[in-house]
């Protein structure tokens, strides 16, 4: 998988950067409309519609919508912008918008709770790879949900619209590869509410927070300050373009070195038949290749009959971290670049394939973290027109390269402050939103204590800009991951969730606690439908007033009691219990004035606290609970079954802490 400092899908979307032109619907040249504006889309109930366009200089524009109407005047350079009423939840409405002799109608427009996505990929991950991902894709037909996907692009400048993307209805094909969270987010409001549900999904994975922030927010950042006042002045497509020549010659320079390019191991009359073996699908690093970065090449072969062969044949590999270029017979049938979480299937071409043996190969390019065909074993299979055939299971495998070339600097959205920002959420701005939800973090791990600032900024940042005061902004806490840590330590995750805990303080603001649902070996948890439901009970209760439990348990307050310390906290619902039934909860570290931490015994006393204590700390002052990237098995949740969140009671220097 890529690094967590590295964007996923570069070479892919560099070609597309560019300015964008304020005019966005060649059929009507004297009137256009942001890309958000689409039909099927979601207007915000409850509050005033804000549309705007552009057209001609010194043009009267009128705007309709469900008998209601309006005028507006452009200015010199053809901007205008418009204001209906608040309306109530319904539709399908005809939103129609006129200029001299030019219409825009836009059809089957509802008016519901709108909600933005964001952050990186845990936010990004698409429904198809989440637990159960086919069965959840094909039952995800909710003609009242609607669907947009911010195409992925960056800008040194606020861009005025984004790149050509519809609002889509919600249907099997349209959630497959839509955001997990928000899917499941948004699925759970609408069958709650009963009042269509609105998903803006602007995502990019390996991002960090400070290229989703405004250039104005950071100006007066000590560190990146300079570069965020310098963005206005940058040639942009100058430095895109000087980045793509470099990333072509990075890439030719793998091709050169790649052994089983100049020897066409893809070719028929290759002989494969000594290579080692490996069991497919599962990254090349959990079967001992822990430092491979570069092209690996695997091979199988498979055995069709006659009657196999007549029509429409699928290749489906799953997703493969990073890129592919995948072969049958020795001919190419389909390649991928930079997609690591991308399911791969490759229509076979009629006559291809024959009776008897036939070969599959697929050269595997990968130019960081994890690598290789991975996902569920029944992603990768062949289709026939008589029978799925699975083709998990035991591959032969070379290394073509595992030495990448010196990777030039190339420009990717961490490479500056507010790229994101201006070319995926200004664009946006001011459509109307009831809120946001968010899932990114892991990116700014190395940079934890700082993100306790940076986050707020940007929630701040976000609602100065909508201009809306300050609406909802629910959160992840980053979940669990990385091999479980059996002895008190330091821990860069810890000290980012505390950091993402601290947002609370902004009002309106809720975090759902992810960290019982991670995955050790993967920082991609499967389980969106867990992180969607928490994200949607907060919204429950903070948003639309419900009374519910929405949180785990949080830290409120400890006191010393001689040899133990007490634990009390928000969040207990009628009572907080142990998961597991233990009488003593994992998880809880315990410290004197040395700040040395021990494991410690910990257990619910009988007036709904928690008491801590450890015979190695006669004179504790400190506890810590779920302090490391991955504390194991925790017991401590309220009985509306939330686990707690983790926390400290000191304020030691922490490793990521500068001063």
């Amino acid at each position: 998988m890529p690094p967590l400092l590295r964007s996923a899908a570069l070479s892919l979307f560099l070609a597309s950067f560019s300015i964008q032109p304020v005019s966005s619907q060649a059929d009507h040249p004297c009137l256009s409309l942001p890309h958000i504006f689409s039909d099927h889309m979601v207007l915000q109930r409850g509050q005033a519609i804000k549309v705007w366009g552009w057209a001609g200089p010194d043009e009267t524009i009128g705007v309709k919508l469900a008998g209601h109407s309006t005028v507006a005047r452009t200015d010199d350079d053809g901007a205008w912008a418009a204001e209906l009423p608040a309306m109530d939840a319904g539709g399908p409405y005809e939103l129609k918008i006129h200029c001299m002799d030019s219409v825009v109608v836009l059809k089957d427009v509802l008016v519901g709770e709108v909600w933005l996505c964001s952050g990186q990929s845990n936010m990004e991950w698409p429904v198809k790879l989440a637990v159960d991902g086919e069965q959840e894709a094909a039952a995800a037909d909710f003609p009242q949900i609607r669907l947009f996907t911010v195409p992925k692009d960056m800008n040194t400048q606020p861009l005025g619209n984004t790149l050509p993307a519809q609002w889509e209805r919600c249907s099997p094909e349209a959630a497959a590869d839509f955001s997990a969270v928000g899917y499941f987010f948004g699925r759970h409001l609408h069958e709650n509410l009963g009042v269509p549900v609105g998903l803006v999904d602007a995502t990019w994975g390996g991002t960090v927070v400070e290229t989703w922030t405004s250039a104005e927010a950071l100006a007066d950042d000590p560190e990146l300050g300079a570069a965020a006042r310098e963005l206005g002045e940058m040639d942009f497509d100058a430095m895109t373009e000087r980045s793509q020549a470099e990333q072509s010659a990075w890439e030719k320079a793998i091709d050169e070195q790649d052994k089983g390019l100049k020897e066409k191991w893809h070719e028929e009359g290759y002989d494969w038949s000594g290579w080692e073996t490996m069991e497919l699908p599962q990254l090349w690093e959990k079967a001992g290749y822990e430092d491979l970065d570069g092209a690996v090449w695997f091979k199988r072969a498979l055995t069709l009959q006659a009657g196999e062969l007549a029509g429409p044949v699928t290749l489906e590999l799953g997703p493969i971290d990073d890129s592919d270029i995948t072969y049958v017979n020795g001919a190419e049938v389909g390649r991928m670049i930079n997609q690591y979480n991308a399911g791969r299937s490759y229509t076979v071409p009629a006559g291809l394939l024959r009776e008897g043996e036939n070969t599959i190969t697929v050269r595997v390019i990968d130019t960081g973290g994890g690598g290789g065909i991975y996902g569920e074993p029944e992603a990768l299979k062949i289709i026939t027109s008589r029978r799925s055939i699975s083709l998990a299971g035991s591959w032969h495998f070379s290394i073509g390269t595992g030495e990448l070339p010196p990777r030039p600097a190339i420009l990717h959205p961490n490479s500056l402050p507010a790229l994101l920002y201006n070319a995926m959420i200004h664009p946006l701005i001011p459509f109307g939103i009831r809120g946001a939800i968010w899932y990114q973090g892991e990116s700014n791990a190395g940079d934890a204590f700082r993100y306790r600032e940076r986050f707020r900024l940007m929630i701040r940042d976000w609602r100065q800009q909508w201009g809306q005061g300050d609406f909802p902004f629910l959160f992840v806490q980053l979940a669990n991951f990385r091999e479980e840590q059996q002895e008190p330590a330091e821990s860069q995750w810890a000290e980012l969730r505390e950091s993402q805990a601290r947002a609370l303080e902004e009002p309106h603001t809720g975090m759902a606690l992810a960290i019982d649902i991670g995955e050790a070996d993967d920082i991609h948890p499967r389980n969106k439908q867990e992180a969607g439901r928490r994200l949607a009970l907060a919204a429950r209760a903070i948003v639309y007033d419900e009374d519910l439990e929405y949180s785990g348990p949080i830290y409120r307050a400890s006191k010393i009691e001689g040899n133990q310390i007490r634990l009390r906290f928000n969040h207990t619902g009628r009572q907080l219990i142990s998961r597991h039934g233990l009488e003593w909860l994992r998880g809880f570290a315990i410290a004197g004035a040395d700040g040395v931490f021990h494991p410690a015994q910990a257990r619910i006393s009988e007036d709904n606290t928690v008491l801590v204590s450890s015979e190695a700390v006669p004179a504790p002052k400190y506890v810590r609970y779920a302090w490391a990237d991955n504390p194991g098995q925790l017991d401590l949740y309220n009985d509306a079954g939330l686990p707690a969140a983790p926390f400290r009671t000191d304020e030691l220097k922490v490793s990521t802490q500068k001063q």
